[in-house]
């Protein structure tokens, strides 16, 4: 199968470019306004339409920078040190979830300790949304041709732009369903059918982590770093500490009274 040649721009206004990346981004915090704001009104929580709303805005800003930043540090520091001005390029790609969680929470202390909410209740119900961004946000990775997977023969393998004359994984589709619409089901069950605080945002720790570590071994690595300890990449190195402290705290939570 041939890449589709899909242009990254999908509307231009004179100088003006609007990237399907940046509108990946922009369904998934609209996307998550409805599931939060929902999930208030359902756990009875003291909020209304507009603080949903600042919760959203400051997530946001959390998520990009953490996101940016994670980037950075995690995987290509020596690049980003010699091209300052790339730094700022976010809508070129160059987005580390892992960033983007510590970003996100960090965002979400400072909210809930601002307006003295209790954290898990609110928790929950913003990482039952997160599925959602992060499944637009890998078919944005899918339409910039990025983050695609190893060569294979599987009859579904993709000749990517950037990928050179041989088939690779579609890992970023592997992920987008994997880490979207199962990991949302998941979570929307545990919500339903477990009703003690903190396990929904465990369980999504848990399942990130256990998603990641296992599409890990069919995407490409990142050429700058390739791999690490054991033949493991620096996404695996990553996310199977946050399987084990995700799967150890969902056990915890839920024995508690």
């Amino acid at each position: 199968m041939v890449f589709p040649n899909i242009d990254p721009v999908f509307l231009r206004l004179g100088p003006l470019e609007f990237r399907w990346y940046g509108l990946m981004y922009i369904c998934g915090f609209v996307s998550s306004y409805f599931i939060i704001l929902s999930g208030v009104k359902r756990k009875g929580l003291p909020l209304n339409k507009d603080q949903v709303a600042d919760i959203i805005f400051t997530v946001a800003l959390g998520v990009i920078l953490g996101g940016r930043i994670g980037y950075i540090l995690f995987y290509n520091l020596s690049y980003y040190l010699s091209h300052p001005l790339k730094l700022f390029a976010v809508w070129e790609g160059g987005m580390s979830f892992h960033g983007g969680l510590i970003g996100a929470t960090l965002a979400s202390l400072y909210y809930i300790r601002k307006h003295k909410l209790a954290f898990y209740p609110l928790a929950d119900i913003g990482f039952l949304a997160g599925p959602v961004g992060l499944g637009f946000g890998r078919i944005g990775n899918f339409i910039n041709g990025e983050l695609y997977g190893r060569v294979t023969d599987v009859p579904w393998g993709i000749v990517f732009p950037s990928g050179g004359p041989l088939p690779r994984h579609p890992s970023q589709l592997y992920e987008a369903f994997l880490e979207g619409p199962v990991m949302f089901t998941i979570l929307y069950l545990v919500s339903r059918k477990v009703n003690k605080d903190g396990v929904v945002v465990w369980s999504f720790i848990a399942l990130y982590g256990l998603f990641r570590f296992l599409v890990e071994f069919v995407r490409e690595p990142d050429e700058q770093i390739g791999f690490l300890f054991g033949g493991l990449s620096m996404g695996q190195m990553l996310s199977l500490p946050m399987f084990l402290l995700g799967a150890a705290m969902v056990i915890r939570r839920y024995r508690r009274g």
